[in-house]
């Protein structure tokens, strides 16, 4: 029996599992869809994407990857699609693939999806037949909402007869079961500093944008009252833990006497100024004000993120939005669909240290949103100071400028560029020098944390 354990595929991971649907492709070989298959080859730089959202597992046999599978969502409320599994034709036969399957339909489950859809061949023993002992019915695959999938099938020319569409549906969750909840990145568009207050906080303007890249937070209901997190967090001692800390809030708040257990995925870099703490925090007080049924809305969840951090209320409301104030003050506005490429320098910025700073610029005009529509207002008052203390944020900022405006996210060091397509975002990030780390990622509204919430709300538990 081949031992083998299940993980999340991680970026560097892409090009082999390129290569592991490249060798499976090759057991199509005299069949009908082979011209299809063969063409059309798995684009390295999609399965990255897919691997930075968390979408992608793979199966590691003797520390090498064998076989994977990737999910992806079409935009079908309650529904995500499984986009590749393969596992290597010398590992076939193994449990391997079975076993890659469960775990994405697992995780589905967690997220609050009711249904995994998939296409397939009609005729080949490991396709449509392995399915069906899966779960898998075959559905009408000329209803609308495959109408998007049946039109990608047609344009990569694959054979109609032959191909048809599967679907799983989910058991509902339970009330101790395992939730998954994103919690979604920031950019700050600009940021100007207009004044300091008595009690030494410093007025802010700025505009957060979300991004549909993020930490993930997995939470479950306990009904001891305690609140944990069963793993460690490399740095981050577990009573400072923003998000522990903002369970415990919510608890205290609302006077639950259920409790949970708290686990964090990071993938956004810590001291980048892109918002994952306080990202982290207003998932765990909207997954657990869901869990729990404590029912606060979101001017009280609002309220109690702020008691962590000023950044906190943004993601709770979950749109983008003008803010003042600390950045409590929020206005939400409606931005143009644009995608970012962001770049992680690899080196923490310490906020206070610029807070501190006394060549800060704490007096700049107050801005407007129609300044900041116009282009006009598109500085970071925190930019100047980074540079000069932090000559490879400096360098990071100096090399993606030469694609169009970079800038800082909020104290930084992560620093950004915006374009008007993915295609264009993508092809700056495949040039990325192996110094840095880049990331291509779309701005969102509302939040995917609200999908998340409307999907375990609908269906409630079992």
């Amino acid at each position: 029996m081949t031992h083998f354990t299940i993980t999340r595929a991680q970026p560097d991971d892409a090009g082999r599992l390129c290569a592991i649907e490249r060798a499976a492709v090759e057991m199509f070989r005299g069949h009908e869809a082979w011209a299809s298959y063969s063409a059309m080859a798995l684009p390295v730089d999609i399965v990255r994407q897919l691997i930075i959202r968390g979408l992608c597992w793979v199966a590691v046999v003797d520390g090498e990857a064998v076989g994977f599978v990737c999910l992806h969502a079409d935009g079908t409320p309650g529904a995500i699609g499984i986009a590749e599994i393969d596992v290597l034709p010398a590992f076939g036969g193994r449990g391997i693939g079975a076993a890659l399957l469960e775990h994405a339909c697992a995780w589905a489950r967690e997220a609050g999806y009711y249904r995994v859809d998939l296409g397939t061949l009609a005729d080949v023993p490991w396709n449509a037949p392995f399915y069906a002992k899966h779960g898998f019915v075959e559905v009408d695959k000329h209803a609308p909402e495959f109408a998007e999938a049946l039109a990608r099938d047609r344009d990569n020319g694959f054979p109609d007869h032959l191909r048809v569409f599967m679907s799983r549906r989910l058991a509902p969750l339970a009330r101790g079961d395992w939730t998954a909840w994103p919690a979604p990145a920031k950019l700050n568009l600009f940021l100007r500093i207009t004044g300091r207050r008595p009690d030494g906080y410093h007025e802010l303007q700025t505009v957060f944008r979300l991004l549909d890249w993020g930490d993930e937070v997995r939470l479950r209901r306990r009904e001891d009252g305690v609140i944990t997190r069963p793993t460690d967090v490399p740095g981050v001692p577990e009573a400072s833990d923003l998000a522990v800390r903002a369970a415990r809030l919510l608890a205290e708040a609302t006077g639950t006497a259920l409790g949970a257990e708290i686990e964090v995925t990071k993938r956004i870099p810590m001291g980048g100024g892109l918002g994952g703490g306080s990202s982290d925090a207003a998932s765990v007080l909207v997954g657990l004000n869901t869990l729990w049924e404590t029912g606060l809305d979101e001017d009280a969840l609002a309220a109690l993120g702020l008691a962590l951090g000023a950044d906190v209320p943004v993601f709770v409301r979950g749109r983008s939005a003008w803010a003042e104030g600390v950045g409590e003050r929020l206005q939400a506005m409606k931005l143009p669909r644009r995608w970012y490429v962001v770049l992680d320098p690899g080196e923490h910025v310490p906020t206070p240290a610029l807070f501190a700073a006394p060549e800060l610029t704490r007096n700049a005009p107050r801005a407007t949103i129609s300044s900041f529509v116009s282009g006009d207002s598109a500085e970071n008052a925190f930019e100047p100071v980074v540079r000069a203390r932090h000559p490879r944020v400096a360098a990071a900022l100096d090399w993606l400028a030469g694609f169009g405006r970079a800038r800082l996210s909020g104290s930084g060091g992560c620093v950004f560029l915006e374009t008007r397509t993915f295609e264009a975002a993508l092809a700056v990030a495949s040039r990325c020098p192996g110094a840095y780390t880049a990331h291509v990622a779309a701005g969102v509204d509302p939040s995917p944390l609200f999908a998340v919430r409307a999907r375990i709300g609908a269906r409630g538990f079992a």
